[in-house]
């Protein structure tokens, strides 16, 4: 029933409120360095979506700090980069570090010093502030959804939203629908049901599947465009591989993962439907949640293999890893995969913020309804020769608007962002710049897109923003474990501690570049693999590559070395210590703020004491009013004893008299 049917039935086309003002005082460009007027957006759109610009307001306030932070580090790095020792070593021409051929039989012998700009580089973002930048990210998420959570309760007070609870649900048409059909053709609703649910499984699992093909897709690209440039007689060409692989590769991939964020949109609304929950709060999470795992897959899959499976699995000379019989597994460039990881996730976060984020947002919903508006022109001519009236009323202004769809696109790409944000900030600093930056034209962007572009939605009453806050605290969670595994695995932090305090002769980095070399005897390369008309200016003997291996002439040459294992134990050690470190102090941090602001607190204390006092009051008086009808009641009683005592001795005067006189019966009578 209602107006939700009648729109379903074509009775009506659609309904909405009118717009009527908040342009001026939030939706400007102008105005933002403003605070929003959240209590003037609370009356005009409801509660939900309300305390949705309430978080991004906060949000983007708390990346003021961290922004700052951010800035901090990389200025650091900018600072020590001439006094960083193994960058030095590493462009020292004098040291003569000869490197192994980056491909078979086409690559030369090349200096380790040719790699100076990538040393250089990878510095600015992998240097020990990073360690304690990642710390400060964590310890921020935590205080971040804590400010929420007392922000929110401060809304609900104000808001009149404390004491709201969750009324039931009306069925969604489509469900009630779908339930009558099938009871219509005698189906059992429950297997039918649990059907659609595998098979909603199975096709989430095939679409994450396509995400990681794609991710598998551009690894092949890069590994064979790589072996096709370095055939080129070029020498610019062969000596700017790995450049020009690694732009066009990250590009290529910020296209795919553009492209099927819009077509995992569109699947996940798909399998909801097909789903056919029973409430729109049910149809909404679950919408949610898989819109979330399908776009979180594929924003960050290509990242995760940056950070942690590149350059892992390469072999070593003599015994490559290869793929489609010739191609050598990729390698990390010399400076180590770090600074790899800053460009793939700067490229990916800034092309999705401004295309995705930006252009999206308002081309698309300016394109229907532009759309709109030149398909009903051709319905005006007709009404205007019926209708002379020359101004167009609001609600017909209002029509060509696009229909509001609900708030999972706003928040999915503000927790993406967040993700961004938090999760792989040890490699990219910057990251909560950009994000502030973005974020201070989303906010008006998305009032503009709210006043201007979209029908006006119906007034919905919330107490909170529901399972998004779970999802921000999972990623806040997981962003502990994934800087610790950053810093662990792909930045050189942990080498180089080793390095100074365990394997260094004065206590310095010197020799860092070194240590870390391992030596290979370019005679035992497979035959065919040895470089063709090597113009390399002196005669090779021996090769270095990034490895800890025992040398040619060791007993056990080309294992694993003591001190690969000791690195490997120190970066364990240092994962589990990282992160227990880092979840206590958010524990503690957690504790110590309150999840009620402590005026809050003390106003809703005076509130139930005045509620308490009022209804002792209205207790104290109705016990009054009993006891004064019981004490009432106790004199009627006693009055009603006295006038039966003086009926019963009227009576029985009466019964003496003569029997069969009739004077006597009537008094007798009348009495009784």
């Amino acid at each position: 029933l209602g107006i939700g049917t009648l729109i379903a039935n074509n009775v009506y086309d659609a309904a909405y409120p009118l717009h009527d003002l908040l342009y001026q005082e939030w939706a400007r460009y102008g105005v933002f360095y403003k605070f929003q007027p959240i209590d003037l957006i609370r009356k005009y759109f409801g509660e939900k979506i309300g305390l949705y610009f309430a978080w991004l307001g906060l949000y983007t306030e708390f990346l003021i700090p961290s922004s700052a932070v951010g800035i901090i580090v990389f200025l650091y790095g900018c600072i020590t980069i001439e006094s960083d020792i193994p960058s030095k070593e590493m462009c020292d021409q004098r040291n003569a570090f000869t490197m192994c051929p980056l491909c078979d039989k086409f690559c030369d012998y090349w200096n380790l010093s040719s790699a100076c700009a990538t040393a250089r580089a990878s510095h600015l973002f992998d240097n020990p502030a990073t360690v304690f930048f990642s710390i400060f990210m964590a310890l921020w998420a935590t205080m971040f959804l804590e400010q929420w959570k007392r922000l929110q309760m401060r809304l609900s007070y104000f808001w009149d939203l404390t004491g709201l609870e969750e009324e039931e649900e009306h069925p969604r048409p489509e469900y009630e629908t779908k339930l009558l059909q099938k009871k219509l053709k005698n189906k059992n609703i429950t297997t039918e049901s649990s059907n659609e649910a595998e098979l909603t499984h199975m096709f989430i699992c095939l679409q994450i599947m396509l995400a990681f093909s794609a991710v598998f897709g551009v690894i092949v690209y890069r590994i064979t465009t790589a072996a096709a440039l370095s055939f080129s007689t070029n020498e610019t060409t062969r000596s700017n591989v790995r450049v020009t692989v690694t732009a066009t590769a990250v590009i290529i991939n910020l296209v795919v993962v553009l492209i099927l964020d819009e077509i995992y949109g569109a699947v996940a609304k798909w399998l909801t439907e097909i789903e056919i929950p029973k409430t729109e709060k049910t149809f909404e999470e679950r919408l949610i949640l898989k819109a979330f795992l399908l776009k979180f897959v594929n924003s960050y899959a290509s990242i995760f293999y940056v950070a942690f499976f590149k350059g892992r699995f390469v072999g070593r000379p003599g015994r490559y890893v290869y793929v489609f019989e010739g191609y050598r597994m990729e390698e990390c460039a010399p400076g180590g995969c770090l600074m790899e990881l800053c460009i793939q996730l700067s490229i990916i976060m800034l092309g999705k913020q401004l295309i995705q984020n930006n252009l999206f947002e308002i081309g698309i919903p300016y394109l229907k309804k532009l759309f709109r508006k030149l398909k009903d022109e051709r319905t005006e001519v007709k009404e205007m020769e019926t209708n002379q009236s020359k101004n167009p009323q609001q609600w017909d202004l209002d029509y060509i608007l696009e229909p509001f769809t609900g708030l999972t696109p706003e928040y999915m790409e503000m927790i993406i962002q967040f993700g961004f944000v938090t999760l792989f900030v040890a490699s990219f600093p910057l990251a909560p710049v950009f994000a502030l930056l973005n974020n201070i034209i989303e906010v008006r962007l998305d009032a503009k897109k709210f006043v201007t572009e979209l029908r006006r939605p119906d007034t919905v009453r919330e107490k909170d923003i529901g399972i998004w806050y779970n999802i921000l605290s999972g990623i806040g969670k997981l962003s502990v474990i994934i800087n610790a595994f950053v810093i662990a695995v792909t930045s050189d932090f942990i080498p180089r501690l080793m390095y100074q305090y365990a394997y260094s002769q004065n206590g310095t980095m010197h020799g860092f570049i070194n240590h870390t070399l391992s030596y290979f005897n370019v005679s035992q390369l497979k035959d065919g693999t040895q470089p063709e008309n090597s113009l390399f200016a002196q005669e090779v003997s021996f090769c270095r590559f990034k490895d800890y291996r025992e040398p040619p002439w060791s007993p056990h040459q080309y294992e694993f070395s003591k001190q690969y294992w000791a690195v490997l134990s120190a970066r364990l050690a240092f994962v589990i210590l990282f992160q227990n470190l880092v979840m206590f102090l958010s524990v503690l941090v957690d504790w110590m703020i309150p999840d009620i602001p402590k005026d809050i607190s003390e106003q809703i204390k005076k509130e139930k004491t005045m509620l308490v006092d009022f209804f002792l009051k209205e207790e104290h008086e109705k016990l009054k009013l009993i006891e004064s009808f019981i004490a009432h009641d106790k004199r009627k009683r006693r009055s009603g004893i006295k006038s039966r005592r003086t009926r019963a001795a009227s009576f029985s005067h009466c019964h003496r008299s003569p029997k069969g006189s009739f004077t006597s019966f009537s008094s007798q009578h009348t009495v009784v």
